[in-house]
């Protein structure tokens, strides 16, 4: 079994270490995670960085870039939840076959401003509940006696974007309701 070498921070960084952490870096930008102002601060402070030490506080709080881009979800005459503390990549793929699935998206780790869900879906039920301040859009997808509810408004925090189609299915897209303590 190998594991990944953890550098101790008091090690000196090469210029391939500092490249991979300025491409981190142009990505936050990119992303939205950073202004231009802290990018060309964090990038001077990269470059004069001599040991990981150094390097550590200019990613601290960005996001991993090994995060997954994609995630595929399988379900066959099952059901398949995801909730709680989970990453959910930019792109989602749901395919299942006489499944009931449900993605909680209220406590997630979410890479991106925009989540792009891809539904193959037959004789199921997929259920997708937002946190707050979250939006969603079903336009894109292609229905065969299948319904699809949402009543979710554009707001300008995160937006999922719900593509693919459904056969003899339904879609729900909603946010998480209360009722004094209870949730669900």
């Amino acid at each position: 079994m190998t594991e990944e070498l953890v550098p101790r921070p008091e090690m000196r960084v090469s210029d391939a270490e500092r490249e991979r952490v300025v491409e981190q870096l142009n990505q936050a930008v990119g992303e939205g995670r950073l202004t231009l102002a802290e990018f060309e601060d964090r990038i001077g402070g990269v470059l004069a960085a001599r040991t990981h030490g150094d390097l550590a506080p200019f990613t601290a709080d960005l996001p991993a870039t090994g995060a997954p881009q994609v995630l595929e979800l399988r379900s066959r005459a099952s059901s398949l939840k995801r909730a709680g503390r989970w990453v959910v990549p930019r792109r989602v793929v749901v395919k299942a076959r006489s499944s009931s699935v449900r993605l909680d998206l209220t406590e997630a780790v979410i890479v991106s401003p925009t989540v792009e869900v891809l539904l193959d879906v037959r004789s199921s039920s997929v259920t997708v509940v937002l946190p707050h301040g979250a939006s969603a859009s079903v336009d894109e997808v292609e229905m065969s006696s299948s319904s699809a509810r949402a009543g979710v408004p554009d707001s300008g925090g995160l937006h999922v974007v719900m593509r693919g189609h459904l056969q003899t299915s339904s879609l729900t897209v909603r946010h998480q309701r209360r009722f004094l303590r209870w949730r669900w």
